[in-house]
C-alpha cells in the first residue's frame, strides 16, 4: 500500500515539510531527529555494554 513512494511523492512531501516548517528550521529538525535516533539506539544497546570504570569514592560518604 504505501510502498510504492516515488520521486514525485517524496518531493510534495518535503515541500508540504518546507511550508510547515520553513527553510530555517529544517536543519534544526534534522538534528533533533538524528539525536533522537541515536537516543533510541543506545537505549537498544544499554544493557549488552560493561561499565569498565567503577564509581569514585571521593570519601564524603561518611564511612566513620
Amino acid at each position: 500500500m504505501f510502498g510504492s513512494l516515488g520521486v514525485p511523492e517524496l518531493l510534495l512531501i518535503l515541500l508540504i515539510v518546507i511550508i510547515i516548517f520553513g527553510a530555517g528550521k529544517l536543519p534544526q529538525l534534522g538534528k533533533g531527529m538524528g539525536e533522537g535516533i541515536r537516543n533510541f539506539r543506545e537505549s537498544l544497546k544499554g544493557g549488552q555494554e560493561p561499565k569498565d570504570t567503577p564509581p569514585k569514592d571521593d570519601g564524603s560518604s561518611g564511612g566513620r
